[in-house]
């Protein structure tokens, strides 16, 4: 894929997002912010945000992003590696404790993951590792450098199945787990993840917020993402008839990328502290089979049905309805911007350009 930061209408999100009255931009004027996972779908967007209000807002912000790969890095941060005074890339996988390449840290914003099926069925203990290890590695900078806030990027899928008693999951809901799985291996290691900040903050004080992101689509998904409607997008971006796995009747929440990239934001500057807040777009709830019927209208093509090999079905998530409840994360002044319709839309003319 190309460069996405040449391409006019992701700049005009960006620059829509960092123009947003969010009333504690002044908290981020000359800190410091570690984030990890940064070249992925939600991090990088943050980054692109951040490194936006230094250039236009003077905030003298500087990012320290953290990644396995220099190479990708450089590819997707291009511009950003030539403002060395607000933006520094490290070569660190979060699995392996940190030593003095990070001195000082006032945010650290922890989105590293496994975060689609064929990685959970590849890669089942590095997914599991990276939530738990990659974690507590990270705690240990932030205990480390005095940080001033910890942001542990959850997931939806720490409910687990709806046991059939809500319509949509608060952040008090417990959902049905079976562990004894191999799947299970990422929503269990999400919600250590989280057990982990409430242990440092006991044990250490460290103050932490979490954002559970509802599945999130936009164009800054990777080629190598396996998510249903990440292959759908795929399909209609190559105007190919969408492959549907099932019957479709899967109900879920969803978010455009940088109202989710935003959703973190307000989480970490506004948040309550040891607070879960969900992030979703309560007007993007919708069926599998109506997402691909979408898309497909708008590829001109059509749904066909295929069962999927062993490798996809073991990765796939067995929760039927999983549907995020927002308010709390609206009482912050978050709402959603880009709705299904039109994030769709933008994504595949995204992903078209930067071929």
């Amino acid at each position: 894929m190309g460069n996405i930061l040449r391409h006019q209408e992701y700049i005009a999100d960006i620059q829509t997002c960092a123009s947003d009255m969010l009333p504690a931009w002044d908290k981020l004027k000359g800190k410091t912010i570690v984030i990890s996972g940064a070249a992925g779908m939600i991090a990088s967007v943050i980054i692109d945000i951040l490194m936006y209000r230094n250039v236009n807002y003077g905030d003298d912000i500087r990012v320290i992003a953290v990644g396995r790969n220099a190479a990708v890095a450089k590819a997707r941060f291009c511009d950003c590696f030539e403002d060395e005074k607000h933006f520094e890339y490290i070569v660190h996988d979060v699995c392996e404790a940190f030593g003095d390449e990070i001195e000082h840290a006032d945010y650290i914003i922890h989105a590293a993951s496994n975060t689609h099926p064929k990685a959970y069925a590849t890669d089942p203990i590095g997914t599991i590792t990276t939530n738990v290890e990659g974690t507590k590695n990270l705690l240990d900078l932030a205990r480390r450098c005095g940080c001033e806030r910890f942001v542990f990027i959850s997931s939806v899928e720490i409910y687990g199945e709806n046991r059939g008693d809500v319509d949509k999951f608060d952040e008090g809901y417990l959902g049905f787990l079976d562990c004894n799985t191999m799947r299970a291996g990422y929503p269990e290691s999400k919600r250590l993840g989280e057990t982990l900040c409430n242990a440092y903050k006991s044990a250490y004080g460290i103050d932490f917020v979490i954002p559970r992101l509802s599945r999130v689509y936009g164009p800054t998904l990777l080629d190598t993402d396996t998510k249903a409607i990440s292959q759908f997008i795929h399909k209609a971006v190559n105007q190919e008839d969408i492959v549907l796995k099932s019957e479709g009747k899967q109900l879920y929440s969803y978010t455009y990328v940088t109202d989710a990239a935003m959703g973190v934001l307000y989480a970490m500057l506004l948040g309550e502290s040891s607070h879960a807040y969900n992030v979703a777009d309560k007007a993007s709830d919708i069926s599998l089979r109506d997402l691909a019927q979408m898309l497909a209208e708008l590829a001109g093509t059509r749904i066909i049905f295929e069962l999927p090999d062993k490798v996809e079905s073991a990765g796939y998530s067995k929760a039927t309805k999983a549907l995020l409840d927002s308010a709390s994360m609206e009482k912050l002044g978050w709402a959603a911007q880009i709705h299904m319709k039109e994030g769709l839309a933008k994504t595949v003319r995204a992903i078209r350009a930067c071929r």
